[in-house]
């Protein structure tokens, strides 16, 4: 897709701002050591590696560490957080100013965990410094709780999960008083991520079991996560501590443009007075991705740009949607047909929501990164 086609897509498209993993660098390296682009990644690089500096005391450099290839691991989690910041950033401003593209001009923005955060930083509701400022303050406390605590997905392939079931199967185990564990993401209707400190995630699928003898399954990822979106981040006041903060943080009272769909709600939510309550509803409760997908369908969006160094989450959740429903629509002469249906505005609109996830094979997705590595110059 050529700068003339991405700009004419703008308007019916959405921007995903991809959150922490443990894997960060993407391909910032090739971005700096462009020819064009360089000055303004190490500019936005330089600029975050001094807010972490600032606000944590320590040595931060994301310049050296992106031109020597150093990915960060859980003890560099601020400057993770700030990377991911800096790039993102920087990438919107490469796409408006080498290639005339503006972002404000899409139909809204949403991000996964801390995206939300790069999407209200790119909406104008926070500026880099404010953005960064309290999760770098709070990292420590985020890298103390990844102790002990497993990041797993919870899923089922024959059906829906039962989510009252599950809840229950949370609110049991926490009563056992031996670990705490809760719901992280709402991947889709069959999965889901918690994260859990000991044991739990095990005892957690044992209850399911027993409730009704379901076919559910639990995968654990490797490695420390932060458990960002579950009570677990109230052993250490987090949510509190931020709001603490936020009463004089500057800036937050800016309605964001272009808009964003939240993650903690599933809803079109921010104000230009409540940015300060979403943060700190944003640090203890689920994200819900898949209501964001479900929007994305519904709502007529014909291309997702996808922001930051090496997406994975949101681009992979999409990839899953669109193979299972290529592979409905090859059995089903129905489905066909109905898919067809959905590509017309004004027959979607009378159909029933559900239907337009048929749409998921004509989603056009842009990893911007790789966009902007591979488009040439006007």
């Amino acid at each position: 897709m050529n700068a003339v086609e991405l700009a004419i897509r703008i308007p019916h498209a959405s921007f995903a701002f991809r959150g922490y993993n443990q894997t960060n660098l993407g391909r910032t390296a090739e971005l700096l050591a462009h020819r064009a682009y360089g000055d303004v990644v190490r500019r936005w690089l330089r600029e975050a590696s001094l807010l972490v500096r600032d606000v944590s005391g320590r040595p931060c450099d994301l310049v050296a560490r992106v031109e020597a290839g150093q990915e960060t691991s859980l003890p560099d989690y601020a400057d993770a957080l700030a990377l991911i910041l800096a790039a993102e950033l920087a990438q919107l401003e490469l796409l408006r100013k080498f290639h005339g593209i503006d972002f404000g001009r899409c139909r809204y923005l949403f991000g996964y965990s801390f995206g939300e955060i790069g999407a209200m930083a790119a909406a104008g509701v926070w500026d880099l410094r404010a953005a960064l400022k309290i999760p770098v303050a709070l990292a420590p406390d985020c890298i103390a709780l990844a102790e002990g605590a497993t990041l797993g997905v919870i899923f089922s392939r024959a059906k829906e999960l039962c989510l009252p079931e599950l809840e229950r199967a949370i609110i049991d185990v926490n009563l056992e008083g031996n670990g705490v564990v809760g719901l992280s993401t709402l991947l889709s209707p069959n999965s889901v991520i918690l994260a859990g400190q000991g044991t739990t995630l095990d005892r957690v699928l044992d209850k399911l079991h027993a409730i009704n003898n379901a076919t559910v399954h639990l995968r654990k990822n490797e490695g420390a996560w932060p458990p960002m979106h579950t009570p677990i981040v109230w052993q250490r006041n987090l949510p509190n501590r931020a709001g603490e903060m936020l009463h004089t943080l500057p800036g937050g009272c800016t309605e964001p443009h272009p808009p964003i769909l939240s993650l903690v709600t599933g809803e079109m939510s921010y104000t230009a007075l409540n940015a300060r309550d979403m943060i700190c509803c944003w640090m203890d409760r689920p994200q819900r991705l898949w209501d964001a997908v479900c929007r994305t369908m519904t709502s007529g969006i014909e291309t997702v740009v996808h922001v930051g160094p090496a997406p994975n989450l949101i681009p992979a959740t999409f990839r899953r949607l669109r193979t299972d429903v290529e592979s409905q629509l090859m059995n089903s002469m129905g489905l066909r047909a109905l898919s067809a249906a959905v590509s017309h505005p004004w027959l979607r609109a009378l159909l029933p929501n559900q239907t337009a996830l048929l749409r998921a094979p004509d989603v056009e997705h842009v990893i911007l990164e790789d966009w902007l590595l591979e488009t040439p110059l006007p």
